[in-house]
């Protein structure tokens, strides 16, 4: 397929804006562009063209299955944009008088009233724009709690070995230094080596639950004992909440910080590169170090003090907000509940398929995801986790995610989330099945594989280590 640039010809082009009709209104002559933009130049046919091609080559859900570990791409309501897409909500400035704009404080105020229930928080900011940014600002909170106390001595942060590779990088980029935590050979946090590394110096914890192989810690209550009795804190990263929102309540399980992906459990199309909410939600007693303004009767508070300052410009990506209260308010409690139950029941049922050949790297019940180890099936066959997702590709399916948690070799992590049905569940198993014969029958197959993708299997050393990110004009 040729790039846009390729398919410019001189002197062609579209009127998209009606003429100007206000005075023209200049930079000085020294802050203007020396040479011209390139641009392309096309008829606004070819355009159309152009960008419904590209839209035939992308993949999301409402395409087929996508089931990507770790990440809940799940298929969300129609409803919900058309809500969010509301002039009401969509018309709004962010520098208009906050008198003007009551029915959207509202709407904060009654997200973060859900939001704090479910997961047992006091209170709420929707600053952060992502997860990985709501990460930093949860550990920021638990820094500045620390220094407040004049604790300036807890200089590390713990964290699982299993964990999403942006736990270390928000602790590092909060001035942490990281301990890691092994995990046991059922997959969840060793309490033996916790013990060992709690102190006076431990600020925290961070720690996923169900964490990242897709098991819920039955020693929760005890992990967050222990970081507690050492004066550390505990954060939850909910990017699994998907699994446990309605059943349980990282508050409850002992955690006293936690960001949400609300662009991964509450209703935002996910992996489209943005725009997310990684909102966090804190305990009372870590209120005071929240990002400002803070909400506060349908209000903003700017008397924060002890604030850690703006974390984001604004109040974040306000119809994010307003999609996952749509999603809470259509759900309910009974609603929510029953999505999570689906949501395990669903990986639950797929893996039982599934481990009627390939194995699983913990034989066990799992939550929401779970995860294959393809080291056997290599040795066998010579076929790969990866070989195995390029041969999905060929059958119209979205891989899952290939190796990783790092502690799984060969792995496959698969999360179908709760909104596939059984038929696309046992067609997926199929599909799988036949890869798995493929393997042992014809494995050289699958290493050429995909075949019929327009894109084949690229050198993907090469396109780690000398990315084209240009056009060469």
């Amino acid at each position: 397929m040729d790039l846009i640039f390729e398919k410019s010809v001189p002197g062609r082009g579209l009127s998209l804006l009606p003429p100007c009709d206000v005075p023209e209104c200049l930079p000085d002559p020294e802050n203007l562009r020396q040479t011209a933009l390139r641009l392309p130049e096309i008829s606004e046919n070819d355009l159309s063209r152009h960008y419904s091609a590209l839209a035939k080559r992308t993949y999301g859900v409402n395409c087929g299955f996508y089931p990507l570990g770790s990440c809940t791409m799940k298929y969300n309501p129609k409803l919900h944009e058309d809500l969010s897409a509301l002039p009401g909500f969509t018309g709004i400035h962010p520098l208009q008088p906050e008198s003007t704009a009551k029915g959207c404080l509202r709407v904060l105020s009654l997200a973060e009233a859900y939001l704090t229930e479910i997961t047992g928080m006091n209170h709420m900011t929707f600053q952060p724009a992502a997860g990985a940014h709501g990460e930093f600002t949860g550990i920021l909170l638990i820094k500045a709690y620390h220094r407040s106390r004049g604790d300036t001595a807890r200089r590390k942060i713990l964290i699982p070995d299993s964990a999403h590779g942006t736990n270390p990088a928000s602790a590092v980029m909060n001035g942490f230094e990281i301990v890691n935590l092994p995990s046991g050979p059922d997959g969840c946090l060793d309490l033996d080596a916790l013990r060992a590394a709690v102190g006076p110096d431990t600020a925290g914890l961070m720690l996923t639950n169900p964490n990242t192989v897709g098991l819920f810690d039955k020693n929760i209550l005890e992990i967050t004992r222990i970081v507690h009795e050492v004066g550390g804190l505990n954060y939850y990263d909910g990017a699994n909440l998907n699994a446990v929102m309605g059943v349980v309540r990282p508050g409850d399980m002992g955690f006293d910080v936690v960001h949400l992906n609300l662009h991964k459990t509450f209703s935002t199309p996910h992996g489209g590169g943005g725009p997310g909410s990684g909102a966090v939600g804190c305990k009372a007693f870590l209120a005071p170090f929240l990002p400002k303004p803070v909400l506060a009767d349908a209000s903003f508070d700017y008397d924060r003090p002890q604030s850690v300052g703006k974390v984001r410009s604004f109040y974040g990506n306000f119809l994010v907000v307003v999609r996952a209260l749509a999603y809470l308010m259509t759900l309910g409690a009974e609603g929510v509940r029953e999505a999570a139950e689906n949501a395990v029941l669903n990986a639950n049922y797929l893996m039982k398929k599934l481990s009627e050949n390939y194995d699983l790297a913990f034989d066990t019940t799992c939550m929401h995801e779970f995860v294959l180890t393809l080291e056997s099936l290599k040795k066998q066959t010579g076929v790969s986790a990866m070989d195995i997702a390029k041969g999905l590709l060929d059958h119209g399916m979205h891989p899952p995610t290939m190796y990783f948690p790092l502690i799984v070799h060969e792995a496959l992590m698969l999360e179908p989330t709760e909104t596939e049905s059984r038929e696309t569940l046992d067609a997926a198993a199929a599909v799988f099945q036949s890869l798995y014969q493929l393997a042992h029958t014809d494995p050289d197959a699958l290493h050429r594989a995909p075949q019929t993708t327009p894109i084949r299997r690229p050198d993907e050393t090469l396109a780690a280590r000398k990315p084209v990110l240009r056009y060469a004009f």
